[in-house]
């Protein structure tokens, strides 16, 4: 039965157990008893027999819930002439499935939202005009005009100069993002700006937006553990409930004591709440940029005690950026970058490229240069407002300038030097080099705060480098020269100690992401193995978002089993008070159902998290975007 239908059928028992109870209300202040023992029990009798239908086919998968004593305490009721302790049971038993169905509605309308997103067409430069297209038509290269409003089809690169978007609904960040010329553009993204171009790099099956539409179909198919625990405990509880009624009856020789315990302990808040919790984390988690595939993992994402970092494109950008420029003329900084970014337009090495990007978010205009030559891993030369300017390795352009290389060229392991000539001297060294993340150590004391014991660093990178990269942070140890199969390693060996979380961007991570506790991929634009392996997917490159998301997990869980604690104690003494004569039947169905309402509602709580560390990754994005 699909969703569609399940819901309708939950919103007619309910309809029909109300008005069958209001009728026999109605009946009985009229003076027609009998009439109204009648409309209670034909109220009572849909929902009963939809309940032995869920009962059978739960006994067929081998579970065993709470549902039976619902049908129990029904049964018990109306065959000792407790109709109205019958009918509120039915009531409120029909009542709680369809709140628990809104409430796990609601918890789901981020992530529908997310799907109802997706454009159907999108509008493509064709033989100077423009065509509207259907989506599963557009290929890499195709040239995307994306107007103000649109959602990008496509993973591409901005074709324009620049382009203003939305990217809350992938981000959770509020503020629109401002990307330059070439930079990456996800699909799902809003152009919050004026009309601008997209050069498409992915066909809409491969783009981000596929990808996170696919996590989030899996993301909704799965169950908890903790519901499976929760089932588990159910079966005690029913245990419990069959011997406090039996013990009533046996003791009192009373059956109506055994009636009012039963329906005392129905429905089972326990059954009813978990799920709402840990489906409204699911939710709360993706509006902040964390896809967590399934419930499974964001419980096990509250109880992580140790992460394993990878080090490029995950505690650094993976990306080469300008860390310093050496002057040895009388040219300034911007005169430098000017002349190196003009020339590195010419080429598609990603240092050229990384030097152009340095100079776009500068705000500088660059020109077109001339008499272009580029000698292939060496450098470039050519002229750019009439003067020579060479640009490449520290020996091709000494070579090419006459110059001599001095001490100050030798920099820490993991840069890279790219000199600078300009009319047959030597003028400036940019240090280039993978930067850590800004707000790393940050980012690693908000995990101690948040509980994880011991973090390590994990990379295929030389020692040297990975330990000029870490200096300085709170790290447990580094381990460097790793292959794929030693990552493996370590993570299985952590394992034997603690819970471990995995998080890495690459190909050659995936087998850790899959060997551990928790894989935690970075970006969905990353690897699509790492993407596809990983229980977690940040869906931005922001190391950072990794605090929200275990907050989110973590205060989910503690919620579910506040609901867990409350309801199951409430209940246990609201049977004693029946057992021992303290409840009718009818006062004990409305005692359970408030119960029952009130830890749903607590449940709904994980709705309205507001992690602590929600600002960090907008800022320091902005500080590394300063560069």
């Amino acid at each position: 039965m699909n969703v569609f239908l399940q819901d309708r059928l939950k919103v007619s028992l309910l309809a029909i157990a109300a008005l069958a109870l209001i009728a026999g209300l109605g009946l009985t202040f009229a003076g027609f008893s009998k009439l109204a023992t009648v409309a209670w029990s034909i109220g009572v009798i849909p929902v009963l027999a939809m309940l032995v239908v869920e009962i059978v086919r739960s006994l067929s998968r081998g579970d065993v819930g709470l549902d039976i004593v619902a049908a129990l305490s029904m049964s018990a009721a109306l065959f000792f002439g407790e109709t109205l302790a019958a009918a509120v049971v039915a009531l409120m038993y029909s009542g709680g499935t369809f709140l628990e169905g809104f409430a796990e509605g609601r918890a789901r309308r981020e992530m529908s939202d997310l799907l109802s997103r997706v454009p159907r067409t999108a509008t493509r430069h064709r033989n100077d005009a423009l065509d509207e297209v259907a989506l599963d038509d557009i290929v890499p290269g195709d040239l995307l005009l994306i107007r103000q409003g649109d959602v990008a089809p496509v993973d591409g690169t901005v074709h324009s100069n620049w382009a203003m978007l939305d990217q809350s609904a992938l981000t959770g960040e509020a503020m629109p993002a401002r990307v330059l010329r070439d930079q990456n553009v996800m699909s799902g993204s809003t152009n919050a700006g004026d009309a601008f171009d997209l050069l498409a790099t992915r066909a809409a099956a491969d783009s981000t937006y596929a990808g996170i539409v696919r996590l989030v179909e899996s993301a909704q198919a799965s169950k908890a553990p903790m519901a499976r625990l929760a089932d588990r405990w159910s079966l005690m509880f029913l245990i419990i409930t069959v011997v406090i009624a039996t013990a009533a009856w046996w003791f009192t020789g009373d059956p109506i004591r055994a009636v009012a315990v039963l329906v005392v302990a129905t429905p089972c808040p326990l059954i009813l709440a978990v799920p709402v919790a840990l489906v409204a984390g699911l939710s709360r988690a993706a509006h902040f940029g964390v896809l967590v595939k399934g419930a499974k993992p964001l419980e096990a994402l509250a109880r992580i005690q140790t992460l394993i970092l990878d080090k490029t494109g995950t505690l650094t950008a993976g990306r080469p950026k300008i860390v310093s420029i050496e002057t040895c003329s009388d040219l300034l900084y911007d005169e430098v970058l000017y002349f190196a970014a003009a020339l590195d337009q010419a080429s598609k090495h990603p240092i050229a490229q990384a030097i152009v990007a340095s100079a776009w978010k500068s705000g500088v205009v660059l020109p077109v240069p001339e008499n272009v030559v580029e000698t292939p891993g060496e450098g470039v030369t050519g002229v750019v407002d009439g003067r020579r300017v060479t640009v490449g390795g520290v020996g091709f352009v000494t070579s090419q300038v006459g110059a001599a290389v001095s001490d100050s060229a030798i920099v820490e392991a993991g840069a890279v030097i790219v000199a600078v000539g300009v009319d047959g001297k030597l003028v400036a060294r940019l240090v280039m080099a993978d930067a850590l993340r800004s707000g790393t150590a940050d980012l690693l004391a908000g995990l101690r705060r948040l509980g994880v014991g011991r973090i390590l660093l994990a990379t295929g990178d030389r020692r040297a480098v990975a330990d000029a990269v870490t200096e300085g942070l709170d790290l447990d140890g580094v381990r460097a020269d790793l292959t794929p199969d030693q990552k493996v390693l370590l993570v299985l060996t952590e394992r034997n100690n603690a819970r471990v979380m995995m998080v890495g961007d690459g190909v050659n991570d995936a087998p850790a992401l899959a060997a551990a506790d928790i894989g935690v991929a970075m970006g969905a634009r990353g690897a699509a193995a790492s993407a596809e392996t990983a229980d977690v997917v940040l869906l931005v490159d922001h190391l950072d978002r990794l605090l929200p998301g275990i907050e989110i997990a973590q205060r989910s869980r503690r919620i579910a089993l506040e609901c867990v604690a409350a309801g199951i104690g409430l209940s246990i003494a609201g049977m004693l008070a029946a057992a021992l004569g303290y409840l009718t039947p009818v006062q004990g169905a409305l005692l359970q159902e408030l119960i029952d309402v009130a830890v749903i509602l607590n449940a709904l709580r994980a709705l309205r998290i507001e992690p602590c560390y929600v600002q960090m990754s907008t800022q320091h994005e902005l500080s590394s975007d300063q560069l």
